[in-house]
């Protein structure tokens, strides 16, 4: 029916406003997805380079273990406390503060002239990494309000980190090859550029409050990175750095008994299925990163080869990961999270006894080939470990213990770089063995506690 009243049409501002409406979802899964694909990377892409930024700055074992684990102590250490940053400033601008400063760091490692540069500089990535991976999935969750759509969407952005792992060994082999090993820290600023960019179509972040327990966190970066100067540098000097630590570790502690809002709720640790969780996710880390840093090591110092070379060995035990975390999702959906737990924990167990037949003469292909059964045991093991930590606490502590499970993780990996490093500066054949031993010790230990776990839940269900 016609009418007198006029049919105001859309304005070209409003249309942009409603498309950018539209695709802002989109982009800020895009941004969150590369932004935690970016410092997921930068955890696996330098072990394959080692050996040239050794060659080029000097410095020794030791040297290289503070290359990586300066990077990963302040990462892990600092998550503890960065996703209540994001609340406090909005996810968005920690997400464009983490990135950028991330980005100008990894121009300063590439332009290190030397390894205390590097290492400094390591370290500040490692903070910003802190800040955007909290604030990255924060983006995620508030992009998508329905619940389908937004589990899918943190299925893709947790794909994202599984890729990147993946690509790390051969990523770092790629470029140090093609380019030089400067070329796996610039290869960050136009990556960092792109995901500022898709930001600035993203919506923006309310503030929340949320507090910070300042003295909690100071005293947990002072006693990880104490032990871990302890076990890299012995002596004289890690006798006095183990003793910083336990006085660290010791004021952490009673601090967190005392704060209302502790960055690690120790009452998280009263329940088993909690401390099982840790315990294997620990493992996982110290096997994983570990076995990494030294086979990176072993293929080029010990049998020559070159970085491209000793990046692609990796790629067939890299390129299952992606594969098996969702396999092990869909066993843990089937039969409930303790099987495939179970298994992978078993699976890395045997990988790494089968690693302890390496030698100086052993080929690639063999190598490679035993290099995957440890690699997908842990794939399998992480996804439902997560799902038994998070059905073990509250739903409102769900992102406090993931935080907590992701921590711990991180500083597992740190310390097994620094213990596996320790061990084969002794001997390289000899350490590695020994290392590869530890491992799976490790892994005996978790898979007895996780069959009691399974066993205790049979007997209730």
């Amino acid at each position: 029916m016609p009418t007198n009243e006029t049919v105001r049409k859309p304005g070209l501002s409003e249309i942009q406003g409603e498309l950018r409406g539209q695709q802002s979802p989109a982009l800020a899964l895009t941004a969150a997805l590369l932004g935690f694909a970016l410092i997921t990377l930068d955890a696996s892409v330098v072990n394959v380079a080692l050996p040239a930024i050794g060659s080029a700055l000097g410095g020794g074992l030791a040297g290289l273990q503070w290359v990586v684990d300066a990077y990963t102590l302040a990462f892990a250490a600092l998550m503890l406390s960065t996703g209540a940053f994001a609340d406090r400033v909005g996810a968005s601008r920690a997400y464009a503060l983490g990135i950028a400063v991330f980005t100008l760091a990894s121009a300063a490692c590439g332009l290190a002239p030397g390894l205390p540069a590097l290492i400094g500089a390591r370290v500040v990535q490692g903070v910003a990494a802190a800040v955007v991976l909290p604030a990255s999935l924060s983006l995620v969750r508030q992009a998508y309000t329905d619940p389908a759509r937004r589990a899918r969407a943190v299925a893709a952005w947790a794909a994202g980190g599984s890729v990147a792992v993946a690509l790390g060994p051969v990523a770092g082999g790629a470029l140090t090859t093609a380019w030089d090993w400067r070329g796996i820290f610039f290869i960050n600023l136009p990556l960092g550029a792109v995901a500022l960019a898709l930001l600035l179509r993203a919506p923006r972040s309310e503030r929340r409050p949320a507090p910070l327990d300042l003295p909690g966190q100071l005293s947990a970066v002072v006693a990880l990175t104490a032990v871990t100067f302890a076990v890299i540098e012995g002596g004289t000097t890690g006798i006095a750095a183990f003793a910083v630590a336990v006085a660290a570790g010791v004021l952490f502690v009673r601090t967190e008994a005392r704060q209302p809002h502790p960055v690690v709720p120790l009452g998280l640790f009263r329940d088993r299925a909690v401390r099982v969780a840790v315990a294997a996710g620990a493992a996982c880390s110290v096997a994983f990163y570990g076995v990494v840093f030294v086979f990176s090591l072993f293929f080029q110092q010990v049998q020559g080869r070159s970085p491209l070379y000793t990046g692609l060995v990796f790629l067939p035990m890299s390129g299952l990961i992606a594969v098996t975390n969702v396999v092990s999702g869909k066993l843990a959906g089937r039969y409930g999270p303790r099987l495939p737990m179970l298994l992978g924990q078993a699976l890395a167990l045997a990988g790494l006894l089968g690693l302890l037949s390496v030698d100086a003469g052993t080929s690639a292909g063999v190598v490679a080939a035993l290099l995957v059964p440890m690699a997908l045991g842990c794939a399998l093991t992480i996804p439902p470990l997560t799902a038994v930590m998070l059905d073990a606490v509250p739903a409102e502590r769900a992102g406090l213990a993931a935080g907590v499970l992701n921590a711990a993780r991180q500083v597992a990996g740190g310390l097994g770089i620094a213990v596996f490093g320790s061990l084969v500066a002794g001997g390289f054949v000899a350490g590695m063995r020994a290392s590869l031993a530890l491992g799976a010790a490790l892994f005996a230990l978790t898979l007895v506690l996780s069959f009691r776990l399974a066993d205790r839940s049979a007997r209730r269900a």
